[in-house]
């Protein structure tokens, strides 16, 4: 068995996200995370009967917590 250089080895960002993958990105419980997916607030996709979080909607959800925040003050 060999190891892995150090120069080979890369991390791959995800593209989709799993709930629980979301839940750890965000820093946000389980139930907050499909409140979200309820209200539109999060985008979701489906593949196949699964329930994706795109990469991109997550940039899209902490965009909008910045503008919410920008605008409060």
């Amino acid at each position: 068995m060999t190891l892995a250089s150090p120069e080979r080895a890369t991390t791959v960002e995800p593209v989709l996200y799993k709930v629980s993958d979301a839940e750890r990105a965000l820093r946000l419980s389980r139930t907050v995370i499909y409140g979200l997916i309820r209200t539109g607030r999060l985008r979701t996709v489906k593949e196949g009967r699964a329930r994706r979080i795109p990469a991109s909607a997550i940039h899209e959800y902490t965009a909008l917590l910045e503008r919410e925040a920008g605008e409060s003050k």
